[in-house]
Parts: structure tokens; sequence; C-alpha cells
């Protein structure tokens, strides 16, 4: 695509700056890690309910009684079933995430690495969790809606980043299509991994809806 072009040719405009160590981070305190206990446990009772009968048999009072909380405090922390099953995207995080990347790394590889991580595709980090994530974005129409909607809002936070890489408004429609190309693409990189049983290399399936987007369809197929 001329967008990505664009952008590449306007790399050098704003380093990427260094992540901070997890010995430069603050510590949290006690409350927070207790919130973050709380929601890991509502996670995980989820996934082992959801593994033993399936999505839809499951229910949020269900849930609450395997993470041993009411399911009030399960929809504090979780509004929607769906929610639960996602991976958590702040509205600002992903765009404070490619500045964060380390200085030097090219900037489509930034987007590609924050942008995986919010489709929740760390197959290193978790594999079963990132098949079991995308098989149900596959098979359960109101899970792979609200992933649309929480991929829509990660490209509009990544506009303003782009913008400032490239010397353009966020609202310029280049910038506005090349972000959402870019998360639209990832999306259904995501479903093509799940509906061909996750027998493909996810980072070779990345690597090729990049090409794509970059490169556009082979002479053959355009």
């Amino acid at each position: 695509m001329a967008a990505r072009r664009k952008i590449a040719d306007n790399e050098p405009m704003t380093a990427a700056r260094s992540s901070l160590s997890p010995a430069d981070r603050p510590a949290l305190g006690l409350r927070e890690r207790k919130k973050i206990q709380t929601r890991e446990a509502i996670r995980s009772a989820a996934w082992t309910l959801i593994r033993e009968q399936g999505y839809h048999a499951t229910t949020i009072g269900q849930i609450a009684d395997r993470a041993e909380v009411s399911p009030s405090t399960v929809c504090r922390y979780f509004p929607a079933k769906e929610d639960i099953v996602l991976p958590d995207t702040g509205g600002s995080a992903p765009a404070h995430q490619v500045r964060d990347r380390p200085a030097g790394e090219p900037f489509t590889d930034s987007l590609r690495r924050v942008l995986c991580t919010a489709l929740g595709l760390g197959a290193d980090d978790d594999p079963e969790a990132a098949r079991m994530r995308t098989r149900l974005m596959a098979q359960v129409p109101a899970v792979r809606s609200r992933m649309l909607e929480i991929m829509a809002a990660v490209g509009r936070t990544l506009c303003g980043t782009i913008a400032e890489r490239t010397g353009r408004r966020r609202d310029d429609l280049e910038v506005r299509v090349w972000a959402m190309s870019l998360v639209g693409g990832l999306m259904e990189t995501a479903l093509y991994w799940a509906e061909h049983d996750h027998g493909d290399d996810l980072t070779g399936l990345v690597d090729r809806a990049l090409a794509a987007l970059e490169q556009g369809l082979p002479p053959d197929i355009a």
C-alpha cells in the first residue's frame, strides 16, 4: 500500500522510546494487586468452564461461583461475558506501547507486535489461550463482534501515533485507511488461523498479512 511506503520513508522522524525495565516500573499497591488477582481468577474460572462445557453453556453465575466472587463482581470487572475471553485493551494503551518499543525498531515491526498483543495473539506466552480465543472469535458471533469493536478502537488510537511518525494529521484519510487496514488484516489473520485448525505458524501468517498490505495481491490473483 502506498500509505505503508510513506510511513517507511518517514521512519527517522520520531524514534521509539525504550521500554522501562521491570525494576524501573513503580511497584503496585495492595489494592491494585488484589484487583489484578481478582481479574485473573475470573478469567481462569471462565476458561476452565468453557473447556469443560463450552462457551454458550457457561454463565456469569457459574464463573462467579468458580472464581469465588459475586456475579456483580464479575460484571464490574467485565461488563459482558465476551470481554472475559478477549484481551484487555485500554483506550490509549496501544499508542503508548508503540512509543515504548525499543529505539531503532522499525515502525511497522513495533505496530505488528503491539497489535498482535491487542488481538491476544501472544501464542508464545500462552498458546492454549491464544488458540481458544481465536476459535471463539471464529465460532461465536458475539465474541467476533466485540473483538471488531475493540480493534476499531485500537485503530483509532493508533492514528495519532502514525500521524506523529509521518508528519500527517491524525484525521488524514491515508492515516485512517492505513491504520484500519492493519488492524483489520490482523483480525482476519486470527480468524484464518482458527478456521484452519491452528495448523499454520502464526508468525508466518502475520508476515503474509503484512506483505499483502504492503505489496498488494500477487499478479496471478490481482
